[in-house]
């Protein structure tokens, strides 16, 4: 278990770094084609839930118009129904979203816009290869106890439930969240990464 735990970070910090290099003329490509689409920020930034719960922000290229009023999902209050009406507030992507940009939808078509997250990997933030990290507010979505359980590990870009095209309920979405939580091995890491190169490669090729 610590062996694993070693080679992931290391194949993280190796692969974030090398992913930065080679993606630097692309990333600043896209960066400037948003730019000249509403000459709006590059990059979104979010709060979200890491690792012991500790919340850092998320940067992704920004793939959407700009709307500040706009909730971002932080929790300043502390009572359960506060949260529920936070949460209510609280306004995720869905298919045909109108706030979506033109650029938005390529990069959101092909995961581009989530590049910017290897700053998150290297950072130590994040993990390649994990469950997707929430923002405060959607702690109401899950049982106390599996709230805790999937933050004792860095979230991730990619993992089991991205991979898979009927995660719509969150009950299975948790049951292949927790084949990781349960047992984070370097080679389920690196068949994630595999796999999610390849869905990447033939979306883009679509």
């Amino acid at each position: 278990m610590m062996i694993d735990k070693i080679l992931i970070r290391f194949a993280d910090i190796l692969l974030s770094l090398l992913g930065l290099v080679v993606l630097f003329i692309p990333m600043l490509v896209i960066g400037l084609f948003i730019w000249l689409e509403d000459r709006g920020p590059i990059f979104f930034r979010q709060a979200r839930v890491g690792q012991n719960s500790k919340i850092f922000k998320i940067y992704k290229f920004r793939s959407m118009r700009i709307e500040p009023q706009t909730y971002q999902g932080t929790v300043t209050t502390l009572t359960r129904e506060e949260m529920l009406a936070a949460r209510a507030r609280f306004k995720t992507t869905r298919d045909n979203d109108p706030r979506i940009t033109r650029m938005g939808k390529l990069l959101r078509a092909s995961h581009l816009d989530e590049m910017p997250q290897l700053l998150n990997v290297l950072q130590g933030n994040m993990s390649l290869v994990g469950v997707r990290p929430d923002t405060p507010v959607q702690e109401v979505d899950y049982s106390p106890e599996y709230w805790q359980r999937r933050h004792q590990l860095r979230p991730g870009i990619t993992g089991l439930a991205q991979l898979k095209s009927d995660t719509a309920t969150l009950d299975k979405r948790t049951e292949l969240e927790l084949l990781w939580l349960d047992r984070p091995s370097f080679v389920i890491y690196i068949k994630t990464l595999t796999l999610t190169f390849l869905k990447v490669l033939k979306r883009t090729g679509n």
